[in-house]
């Protein structure tokens, strides 16, 4: 059972996401918030999965501020994960999230079936950008350096990449030379870090 909380300021859309994610059999909301101050104070106290926080309207100071809501909650709750549902984002808005523990952006029109699969992909330590990506800047990375990157995000060696993408030693230390370069990080840690937080992954 996947426990979720959501939160939004307003009754009407909060109401939507209750009645969208309670007829699933495999979720549980076991609470809502209509401001960042309940949401942080839901996550410390019931320790849900998954957190929905809307940022629709310009309540707790937008979608800025339900960053920092996300932040608070992390700490407050560092194993619940965090996705803000927004009308727009920009690139920008994915590296401050990212910072603070979010681990998605979802449309606030987004298709009850996706916003489901989000929480589900959520729940399992997967990341959600939404089918509509933030004003987009198209990542500089090859396919085969993203798979790299992911395969490094763990914190696997060189060799065990090698394996798990079937590919030689040498293939992937140039993919990952050029992801770094890329980039513009000192090493692979600081390449897997920004093309995460600029949703390159």
């Amino acid at each position: 059972m996947i426990r979720t909380l959501v939160a939004e300021p307003t009754a009407l859309p909060r109401e939507g996401l209750v009645a969208i994610l309670s007829r699933e059999p495999d979720i549980e909301l076991v609470a809502t918030a209509r401001s960042g101050t309940e949401a942080v104070s839901a996550a410390r106290t019931l320790r849900p999965d998954v957190a929905l926080l809307s940022a629709f309207f310009p309540a707790d100071g937008g979608i800025r501020g339900w960053i920092a809501v996300a932040a608070a909650a992390k700490q407050a709750a560092p194993e619940c994960q965090y996705a803000i549902l927004s009308p727009d984002w920009q690139r920008r808005d994915l590296r401050r999230a990212a910072a603070a523990g979010v681990r998605g952006f979802l449309a606030c029109d987004s298709p009850a079936d996706e916003l489901i699969a989000a929480v589900r992909r959520l729940a399992a330590g997967g990341k959600v950008f939404g089918s509509r990506q933030p004003d987009s800047t198209s990542s500089p990375l090859t396919p085969r350096e993203a798979d790299v990157l992911r395969a490094a995000e763990g914190g696997a060696t060189t060799a065990e990449i090698a394996a798990a993408l079937c590919l030689s030693d040498g293939t992937v230390r140039n993919y990952l030379s050029r992801a770094i370069a890329k980039t513009g990080a000192r090493n692979r840690l600081g390449a897997v870090r920004t093309a995460a937080e600029s949703g390159w992954l």
